[in-house]
């Protein structure tokens, strides 16, 4: 897979180099890791299995959930092993994939929470025609786009990536592979790169967020004719929806919209929206849902 780099392998920092936090990160880390599969493999199988959560709202939140899953796996499970390594190397065929890997299922997962936005306004704003607007064909077509659109931008972060020589210095001062560490040990002039890098991710994130901010403030301004009973139903779930939005985007539109610059804390920022976000969608989605819930107790329960 290499190209331009006399490098084979990358040294993975980690989070930490002092040996008691590191095994303090492989227990905390693994016990998030386990519980981010555990609680989006029940929203996915419950969702999969369930008769009551047939709506477009469940059918994107099961991709969701399937996204996130995946999303975590792509950077977690290094982490968790290197905290207690003591070669913390990663070859450079698989800091390509991991590259790959983390903007498929991250770009996915910013997809589907606009589709997620969007399902919201059309039943909040548009009641009458929702089942109509947002028939299970729609919905299909449009997680397909998702995933279409998802293949392009990481197909683009790795064609930038494979472009940069290395030469010299291997050791990556972060727990994954990604373009902004990677930028700094390319031994090439990489402004060009790193503007089509804000261009490319940077711009996914900062408008995604803006498209996202734009329909929840619509919707709330469409409430005003809601009884008070409706206005705290829609309220609960957009509130939970606009959690995960701010808890994604803010760490991603720190990472990604800036200059070639990196910092010490942006490995700190990248474990909310690589870890923090999969691991707290379960608990947002099912703790502030009641239909959820019910669905997952009458389908866990029936087969104890």
């Amino acid at each position: 897979m290499a190209m331009n780099s006399s490098v084979n392998e990358f040294i993975l920092l980690g989070l930490t180099q002092d040996p008691r936090k590191q095994k303090a990160i492989f227990g905390v880390f693994l016990m998030f890791y386990l519980a981010t599969l555990l609680g989006n493999f029940l929203i996915v199988v419950t969702i999969k299995r369930s008769r009551t959560l047939g709506s477009p709202m469940y059918f994107f939140l099961f991709y969701l959930s399937f996204a996130d899953a995946c999303f975590s796996t792509t950077t977690a499970p290094r982490l968790i092993v290197d905290a207690i390594s003591q070669q913390k190397t990663i070859s450079y065929n698989e800091c390509m994939t991991q590259v790959f890997s983390a903007h498929f299922f991250g770009c996915m997962e910013i997809f589907v929470l606009i589709l997620m936005a969007l399902d919201r306004y059309v039943a909040i704003c548009k009641p009458l025609r929702y089942t109509t607007i947002l028939n299970r064909h729609v919905c299909s077509v449009l997680v397909i786009l998702g995933w279409v659109g998802s293949c392009i931008h990481s197909s683009a972060q790795i064609f930038l990536a494979l472009r940069l020589p290395f030469c010299g210095p291997n050791v990556i001062d972060h727990y994954f592979c990604d373009l902004q560490p990677l930028l700094k040990l390319a031994c090439m002039d990489t402004y060009v790169i790193n503007l089509l890098v804000v261009t490319n991710s940077g711009a996914i994130c900062m408008v995604s967020f803006i498209i996202l901010l734009i329909s929840y403030i619509t919707i709330l301004y469409s409430l005003r004719n809601y009884s008070a009973e409706g206005r705290r139903k829609a309220l609960s779930t957009c509130t939970s929806h606009f959690i995960v939005v701010v808890l994604f985007f803010g760490p991603c539109i720190f990472i990604y919209t800036r200059p070639a610059t990196t910092f010490p804390v942006d490995k700190v920022v990248a474990v909310f929206y690589t870890i923090g976000t999969p691991l707290l969608n379960p608990l947002i989605y099912t703790l502030r849902n009641g239909e959820v819930k019910i669905a997952m107790k009458m389908l866990w329960c029936s087969k104890v």
